[in-house]
């Protein structure tokens, strides 16, 4: 019997796995790199924050999250990538399932929020780097010159590297990803260090209780059922993963224990100091906060608060890394199979690396740079955009989902039953988190008009998606289009 990966949709053509190998893609990753990019794309310094917002239902919600979502992507990252182990990941998955036009605009929307998200997270650290310096930092943010030209610095960095390939890429993320695995070790070890100390801290990560029945809490729970995604993003590098249907669904294994503890453990301890101290929670820098709480204003609290937004600046700019890698590998992928032009999937002759497509990310992400901050309305846009970002993210997951439950039957064949039903679960609470994702979880904003904006921008950016391809598919085949 063949595998789903030998069977195409009628209009596909060559495969992304034969373009892969006779692309002779340079093959990098081993399980130690998957399981720390794991650790790398899930674990973000922020989610901690929003959850401890949640008191002392966290642990529960927490549990909830990995049950009804984190469980249900690593079901279906293992067994679809273990059928189609292929470069470019759920973008292949989506299109040998359901053919070229899902597969398409799963990749624009999982491309959209990877440009987003880089932005966004270059757009911060002009702050979080006055942040970690001190008072005599505070002009850096304020100074538009020397934001842009560090930003630039930063954004040729990461191109660079991009074209360099994972041979340096990996290495990037290998630290980043062990960053934050030492800035976490240190949150989880401040609640015992306090109660040594005397602190009558009440920290208990094991502690079930029900959240509170109000619209924030309703938009935190959404926000924690999507903190713990990412998983099936390291599948794009399919290709260059040196056992990538073995080794890929490996590091899930592997990885999971670990991001639990990272996120319930952490949690408990920036709710614990919150507690006890009464500030409220800062949800954009939650970790050097609670770690100032801990440790105090001394020489020693003010050298662990600083060393840790270090680390979490060097796990900023891996995850920016990884990200460019990602999207830089989309079109690639896309243009294998004649979707947009083989422009983009032109590779160095050296680092068999895709410098077109890299070429244009570093474009978009500059523009967006310059957009977020080039007056009121552009940066409304920019803001609109960011926001929207995981609405994109959750459609490419709503896909994934839908493969084991409809896809191919081949491949629903190759699933276990018990599989394809966890699969759904993910299918409905990811429908849920979509709707609660257009909900305003600080409050602070009108419903209506916030739901409206994410909503239209998701809209607005698939439908210019969907007419990108509609235009191209009608260019390059006459056929196709309708008779006057």
């Amino acid at each position: 019997m063949p595998s789903p990966s030998q069977n195409q949709h009628p209009d596909q053509g060559t495969s992304s796995a034969d373009a892969a190998s006779n692309h002779h893609l340079s093959r990098q990753l081993t399980l130690r790199d998957l399981v720390l990019s794991q650790v790398l794309t899930v674990v973000g310094s922020s989610w901690v924050g929003l959850a401890a917002g949640l008191g002392h239902a966290q642990t529960l919600v927490w549990l909830f999250a990995f049950a009804v979502f984190y469980a249900p992507m690593s079901v279906a990252v293992y067994f679809l990538n273990r059928e189609m182990p292929l470069e470019g990941g759920l973008y292949v998955w989506a299109r040998r399932s359901f053919g070229d036009t899902v597969g398409f605009l799963t990749a624009w929307n999982i491309w959209a929020y990877g440009l987003s998200s880089i932005a966004t997270i270059l757009f911060q650290i002009p702050s979080e780097f006055a942040f970690m310096i001190g008072p005599r930092a505070a002009w850096v943010p304020e100074s538009h010159t020397t934001v842009f030209l560090g930003l630039a610095v930063l954004l040729a960095a990461l191109a660079l590297s991009a074209i360099r390939g994972l041979a340096l890429g990996k290495w990037i993320h290998n630290v980043s990803g062990a960053s934050m695995i030492a800035a976490f070790a240190l949150l989880i070890f401040a609640p015992f260090w306090a109660m040594a100390h005397h602190v009558p801290l009440h920290f208990t990560p094991f502690e079930l209780h029900l959240p509170h029945r109000d619209p924030v809490s309703l938009a935190l729970i959404g926000q924690t059922l999507f903190a713990a995604s990412g998983l099936e993003y390291i599948a794009i590098m399919a290709g260059e993963a040196k056992s990538p249907a073995r080794d890929i669904g490996r590091s899930v294994l592997i990885a999971t224990p670990i991001i639990i503890v990272m996120f319930v453990f952490g949690t408990a301890s920036v709710l614990a100091f919150h507690e006890v101290t009464g500030v409220p929670i800062n949800y954009i820098a939650p970790i050097p906060q609670t770690l100032r709480l801990a440790f105090g204003s001394s020489t020693f609290g003010n050298l662990v608060a600083r060393v840790v937004i270090l680390l979490l600046q060097i796990r900023i700019l891996g995850a920016s890394s990884y990200l460019f890698t990602g999207v830089s590998r989309l079109p690639m992928a896309a243009g294998w199979d004649h979707l947009i032009p083989e422009w983009f999937s032109r590779l160095h002759p050296r680092y068999r690396t895709p410098t077109n497509s890299i070429l244009v990310a570093t474009l978009i992400v500059a523009a967006l740079i310059v957009l977020g901050s080039a007056g009121v309305h552009a940066t409304t846009a920019f803001n609109l955009l960011n926001n929207a970002s995981n609405e994109f993210y959750v459609l490419a997951y709503l896909v994934m989902f839908s493969i084991p439950v409809i896809g191919l039957k081949l491949l629903r064949h190759q699933i276990p039953t018990w599989a394809i039903v966890i699969c759904a679960v993910g299918f409905i609470f990811s429908v849920l988190i979509f709707a609660l994702s257009a909900y305003p979880f600080d409050g602070s904003s009108k419903l209506l008009t916030f739901a409206t904006e994410i909503i239209g921008t998701t809209l607005l950016v698939n439908l210019i998606g969907y007419a990108f391809y509609r235009t191209r598919s009608l260019r390059h085949n006459p056929s196709k289009m309708p008779s006057s």
